[in-house]
């Protein structure tokens, strides 16, 4: 069984894709999907055995794969695994800025140390590879970022250090998109909404207790796959969104259109992509089923 991607075979041929964050959740998703449209993928991730682990799926998948263990906070680190990333494959066509990760907390328990991990791993340290990844390649070659952000517009309680990283992200994404048009460079970014992603399981018992019933705030009335990011996410690395730059497309049910007013009822009908071949339920959400 392999990835049934919706986009055609070989869209990706002959290409390298960057995907941060790559060991685990949407990352690993998309890199199989990149992987599967024919692109040669380096993954970059803080956990080498996550890594490994995914770079063996991808090579068993028949894909050309190199991992790159990285803090991407780390700008020295950053830049070496930019310059063996061109060394191996010998371009960079794009890059899915994904890695990021935050805990639950209000801000008045929160720490300034705890505060400060979390805006740098999800808005310096991402902003550290787009520059990067710009300076050393697409500069003189252009090329297409996607970077992670989440809806922000009317905040995120108990996780403002996140909210606070993503919207810097976001007009992050929309100052690089004017900058670097010229270069032939277009930078979107993904906002996911509530997914089924292994990532759930990482919260503690205590935080993840309410994530379940996140659902009953969703007009459709479920979680997202993993898959149905990623394939925005390709969506936005192809030459289908050869217009697009400086926008965030959202993947998240509609979540942020259910008002306080709005009396949202179980769909009578709706389709679910999950075209991963080897996505998983999260522990955490097992039990809906």
């Amino acid at each position: 069984m392999s990835y049934q991607s919706i986009f055609r075979s070989g869209l990706f041929a002959e290409q390298v894709h960057i995907v941060t964050g790559g060991g685990s959740g949407i990352g690993r998703c998309t890199a199989h999907e990149l992987v599967t449209l024919g692109a040669r993928v380096a993954l970059i991730g803080r956990r080498a055995q996550a890594l490994e682990e995914v770079h063996g799926e991808l090579e068993a998948a028949a894909g050309m794969v190199t991992s790159h263990v990285c803090d991407i906070r780390d700008e020295t680190r950053v830049g070496q695994v930019l310059d063996e990333i061109l060394t191996a494959h010998g371009r960079i066509d794009g890059l899915f800025n994904n890695a990021g990760g935050q805990y639950r907390s209000s801000l008045e328990q929160m720490s300034t140390k705890g505060f400060e991990a979390v805006l740098h791993n999800n808005l310096v340290g991402g902003f550290i590879v787009m520059r990067e990844t710009f300076k050393r390649w697409m500069r003189d070659h252009g090329g297409t970022i996607v970077n992670m952000v989440a809806d922000v517009s009317h905040g995120m309680p108990n996780y403002g250090h996140s909210g606070a990283a993503r919207g810097g992200m976001i007009t992050l994404t929309e100052t690089a998109a004017t900058e670097w048009a010229a270069h032939g460079v277009r930078v979107n970014a993904i906002a996911p909404g509530f997914i089924a992603s292994s990532g759930l399981d990482r919260y503690s018992p205590e935080h993840a207790q309410p994530i379940p019933e996140l659902v009953q705030r969703v007009p459709m009335q479920r979680f997202g796959t993993e898959a149905e990011v990623a394939a925005v996410v390709v969506f936005l690395l192809s030459p289908a969104a050869a217009y697009v730059t400086g926008s965030v497309y959202r993947a998240d049910g509609g979540s942020p259109n259910a008002r306080q007013t709005a009396t949202l009822q179980p769909p009578l009908r709706g389709a679910v992509f999950d075209g991963f071949h080897k996505a998983r339920l999260p522990n955490l959400l097992s039990a809906m089923r």
